[in-house]
């Protein structure tokens, strides 16, 4: 499965083409919004491609063809405000979606937060982007796609357990970014996840067996 990577140049997004690369199944497709970011993971082996997610849907869907799955990892950084958050972890989003569907991509994956469809849950501190994360998921949701939904809670820096808790309802909890990838990766093809969307923290249990659980 060839698999685009919308925000490769994130902390996630880069472990989860360095794993779609060792990967025996897919081949990864970064898309990056800089030249230089482009040359770093071509340097590496990695197909790449330069588009923005404020950009068209025509742009996003050319910058998709050929793929089988698209996996939403980007954001617009914790440093930037309501207005950025609104236009890529929302437009950006949804432009995304509906380029997937322009280019005949059913498969997608997008990374949210924990807790994103509850609004009584939502830190305060960062409402706005629990705002696009439960709009981007309800649209999602609302399509044709053949969709998975992770909702991970507080990310770490720290190296991955490979060990996970995955349900539709996880009040708190922390993981690390890489088992995020790793569970990404896992889910692509583990039908469990299919139309499905669910919590993600550390757990017990391995990632793969996790997901069957689902």
């Amino acid at each position: 499965m060839k698999v685009l990577v919308a925000g490769a140049n994130g902390k996630i997004g880069k472990m989860l083409v360095d794993l779609l690369q060792k990967s025996d199944r897919h081949i990864p497709r970064a898309m990056v919004r800089k030249e230089e970011q482009a040359q770093f993971f071509r340097q590496k082996g990695v197909d790449a491609v330069i588009s923005d997610l404020e950009g068209t849907v025509d742009e996003l869907a050319e910058a998709a063809n050929g793929c089988d799955c698209i996996v939403f990892t980007a954001g617009s950084g914790g440093h930037t405000g309501a207005d950025k958050t609104l236009l890529v972890d929302l437009d950006g989003a949804v432009k995304t979606m509906e380029a997937a569907e322009k280019a005949g991509i059913s498969r997608f994956v997008i990374v949210s937060a924990l807790q994103a469809h509850h609004r009584e849950n939502w830190s305060e501190a960062i409402k706005p982007y629990y705002v696009a994360k439960h709009y981007a998921d309800r649209v999602l949701q609302s399509t044709k796609l053949n969709y998975t939904i992770i909702r991970p809670g507080g990310l770490l820096n720290e190296p991955g357990t490979g060990k996970v808790e995955a349900s539709e309802n996880l009040k708190r909890g922390t993981i690390p970014r890489e088992d995020v990838a790793r569970t990404i990766l896992a889910s692509l093809d583990e039908p469990k996840t299919y139309r499905k969307a669910f919590d993600l923290i550390s757990g017990d249990t391995p990632i793969e067996e996790e997901l069957k659980r689902l």
